[in-house]
């Protein structure tokens, strides 16, 4: 055992070191890891053979079946035997303690281009389904950018793009789930089958209902290039009602509705907005490869336009998507503060990302308890009409810049319609179902902790959390979230998930939702002990 004077003077040396453990240690390492990871999923799509998916479902429901026949299960209820470090969740979800089933699901199964889908297993990445569709000429109706999500994550989890202005939450775009539930039968869920409330609970019940075994999802069709406008903003008002213009909040068609919509807050007064269309090629315009190794970070390239005024780029499609993968939107500046300097950039900028599944690998209990007091990674999804008071408390909170903006509809399913609550009626985009909502990505490490000024981490977090419920939002459950379990019920609508558990034999088989996705440490005691006191 290490004594607590050593191990706290260690902990001090590596925070203060932290930039030369992360060029020493972590990116190598995690190149390595990474490229382990590759030769593994190329050999797994050499052996790989989409006419095996019946039998490997078969085998999944055979041993949902022995489980059910199990004596004595000891409380182990069902999950995935998919190691958390895989997971790009924040949280580790304590899998020991389940009866852990193997989904080895990786394959593309069929493209419909006929009714504009595709049909794929649930570890099907969004690495892999940009490289399958864009060279035909199509992509996913919403792509999320980072390349190791899986798309059977993203259905039980969520997402949003660029695009969720016109196609919504990621959700919105699936037409199928197929599912083998806890007694191992397996049923098809759509919207306007048999099982049309299961297909509406499915979507943010993170594993809790049943084991996904392929799913349908919408494509649409695009071009080589995205033509992106940079518009530098000054004044919180200004840019804010630019947002809500483009993004067709005021009104159901507004005159200019881009393709892609994407706003970069770098303080309370200055923004970009990123507005992007589909386009061929144009020898008139500039094109810049963003996500290539030696190029500048997304976010730092965008930030230029700050001084330079109004430009217009095109950028390859899959390098367009994939802008925010190097940095990790931000989130490498704070590991290493030199990261973008074109010298770096230049001779190690191809380490670059670290590997969010190596970081997670190499987490231990102590280091997950230490990092959860100095970070915060969020995704908050607000009404957009609310975007200056989102800023405001965020500012407050965390003293964190740049922020993420990205506007979404959600779409008014009627009552008990599946976890999302209803849009308030004040929200509502005039004579459409939909109110624009918008995330809100707040990534880092917050200036509070850099300027050694009081912070608390579980207070922030809560206060953050209050001002989603009031205001009708709510939290991406990827991340930590800081609420009780009656709190979550607020912030979630529960009524439709709890009859979907009972009648789907869910409920004595699969984990709650909220037990599925609260922080496996107690983050309010840590919370209390380890923060900046700001008493």
């Amino acid at each position: 055992m290490i004594p607590s004077s050593i191990k706290n003077r260690l902990i001090q040396w590596l925070e203060d070191h932290r930039e030369f453990v992360v060029c020493a240690f972590c990116l190598p390492a995690s190149f390595l890891f990474t490229l382990i990871l590759r030769i593994r999923n190329a050999l797994r799509r050499f052996y790989s053979d989409p006419q095996r998916h019946d039998t490997a479902v078969r085998e999944i429901q055979a041993r949902v079946q022995q489980w059910n026949k199990l004596p004595d299960k000891k409380g182990r209820l069902l999950c995935t035997s998919r190691p958390n470090w895989l997971s790009l969740s924040t949280t580790f979800f304590e899998k020991h303690l389940h009866h852990r089933i193997p989904i080895p699901l990786y394959d593309i199964l069929e493209l419909d281009e006929t009714a504009m889908t595709v049909r794929v297993e649930p570890m099907v990445t969004i690495g892999d389904i940009t490289e399958f569709l864009i060279p035909k000429g199509y992509s996913l109706a919403v792509t999320i950018e980072l390349v190791d999500a899986t798309l059977g994550g993203l259905a039980f989890g969520t997402g949003m793009s660029t695009h969720s202005h016109k196609a919504g939450l990621y959700h919105e775009t699936i037409t199928s789930y197929e599912v083998v539930l806890g007694d191992g039968s397996l049923v098809t869920a759509t919207a306007d089958n048999e099982y049309s409330d299961l297909y509406k609970a499915l979507p943010w019940s993170h594993g809790s209902l049943g084991f996904l075994v392929a799913l349908t999802l919408k494509i649409v069709k695009v071009k080589p290039y995205i033509k992106i406008t940079y518009t530098p903003i000054k004044g919180q008002k200004n840019y804010c009602d630019l947002l809500r213009e483009v993004s067709g909040a005021n009104q159901a068609k507004p005159i200019y509705f881009p393709d892609y919509i994407e706003g970069t807050i770098f303080s309370k007064d200055e923004a970009v907005v990123m507005t992007g269309d589909y386009s061929d090629y144009d020898s008139n315009i500039t094109v810049n490869h963003c996500s290539r190794w030696y190029k500048p970070w997304f976010y730092k390239h965008v930030e230029s336009f700050l001084k330079k005024g109004e430009t217009v780029e095109l950028i390859p499609l899959r390098d367009y998507l994939l802008r925010h993968n190097r940095p990790i939107f931000w989130v490498v500046e704070d590991m290493l503060s030199f990261g973008n300097h074109p010298i770096f950039r230049t001779l190690f900028g191809w380490l670059l990302p670290p590997k969010p599944a190596f970081l997670k690998f190499t987490t231990t209990p102590g280091v997950r308890a230490y990092t959860f007091t100095k970070q915060v990674f969020q995704d908050i999804v607000l009404p957009i009409h609310e975007l200056e008071k989102q800023i405001e408390i965020s500012t407050e909170l965390f003293d964190k810049f740049p922020l993420l903006v990205y506007p979404c509809k959600v779409i008014d399913h009627g009552p008990s319609s599946g976890q999302l609550a209803r849009p308030q009626a004040k929200y509502m985009v005039p004579g459409t179902n939909y109110a624009m909502y918008n995330d809100l990505g707040v990534y880092g490490v917050p200036g509070k902790v850099k300027d050694k000024k009081p912070y608390n981490p579980v207070r922030a977090m809560r206060a953050m959390e209050k001002f989603t419920r009031d205001v009708g939002g709510f939290s991406f459950l990827y991340a930590d979230i800081f609420m009780t379990k009656e709190e979550f019920g607020k912030m979630f609508d529960l009524s439709l998930y709890e009859v979907v558990r009972k009648k789907y034999r869910a409920e004595g088989a699969f984990p709650h939702l909220y037990d599925k996705v609260k922080p496996e440490i107690d983050v309010f005691s840590i919370g209390e002990e380890n923060a900046i006191s700001d008493q």
